[in-house]
């Protein structure tokens, strides 16, 4: 049916993935996996998100949740709810421009500060935030990259400091519900996605990695360009190979994963740290809703 409804033309012309998904979702009509707003704008359907990171310092081994949460924190934007579904295209240009060397994949992402209308908890008493401050993002002096969000009291005080009081803290939108329910849980729950595929590109073709399983080894490697049968009129032939050794790497410490040389990592994890380009998540409890 697919190839019915489409130009064979497509199939060739339509190399990268964010041109192949943005046709795929246009024949199917499906709506867009997620609603992404600017302070004071309307929301914008995506399919997926394109990470930046001009102007925003970064170490030399970010994490996926790093530069998700610094993109976001540049251009002012936040998800309008919790999506099912996340896409998140790094910032690289095939083999041609990389940002980073290595790239740590975020196992779990975390995005409850990254949301409209969601309770926040203080980032310094742990009670409910009712203030943010994009400024403080930046700040060295006290957790830097991480998001900064306050009660009242705790604002006070933290822009008390002579280097924060040309800060620009701003009140944070609640869900009108919240002034009639009554006290909040000790811990307010945080909105989560789990990474289940990675793609990756090194020079010409792409590959992916994909969690089969709930344990932790339980990951899998999928390339479709692997062997060949015959010369210019054969064809390729793929393979699917698991690849447990990409756990150990995945939970390694950041600093232990910035002292490991690429070319002596077991098996195939190089290119999971090395070579991605899209990671994708998903909210099995949101799934359950969208």
């Amino acid at each position: 049916a697919f190839h019915s409804l489409v130009p064979r033309s497509c199939f060739f012309l339509t190399t990268d993935p964010e041109e192949f998904l943005t046709l795929l979702f246009r024949v199917l009509k499906m709506d867009p996996l997620f609603q992404i707003r600017s302070a004071g704008k309307d929301p914008h359907g995506c399919i997926f998100y394109q990470i930046f990171t001009e102007g925003h310092p970064t170490q030399a081994v970010p994490t996926v949740q790093q530069l998700l949460e610094g993109s976001l924190v540049t251009a002012d934007l936040k998800f309008t709810e919790a999506p099912s579904c996340l896409i998140l295209q790094m910032p690289r240009n095939g083999k041609n421009f990389k940002a980073f060397r290595t790239i740590q994949p975020s196992l779990e992402l975390d995005l409850t500060d990254l949301l409209e209308d969601t309770p926040r908890e203080c980032c310094i008493c742990q009670g409910l935030a009712v203030m943010e401050c994009l400024d403080c993002y930046g700040d060295h002096s006290f957790g830097f990259g991480h998001m900064k969000q306050f009660c009242k009291m705790c604002s006070q005080q933290v822009h008390k400091h002579r280097n924060r009081r040309c800060h620009q803290p701003r009140p944070l939108h609640l869900p009108e519900e919240l002034s009639h329910l009554g006290p909040l849980p000790e811990v307010i729950p945080r909105q989560t996605m789990q990474l289940f595929a990675v793609l990756c590109i090194e020079t010409s073709h792409y590959v992916s990695f994909v969690k089969y399983g709930p344990e932790r080894e339980n990951w899998m490697f999928f390339d479709s360009m692997a062997d060949r049968h015959g010369d210019e009129s054969g064809f390729n032939i793929p393979t699917v190979t698991l690849c447990p050794e990409v756990a150990k790497y995945l939970e390694m410490p950041v600093a232990a994963l910035a002292m490991e040389q690429p070319r002596d990592m077991e098996g195939v994890a190089k290119r999971l740290f090395c070579d991605a380009y899209m990671y994708m998540y998903q909210s099995k409890k949101m799934a359950l809703y969208k």
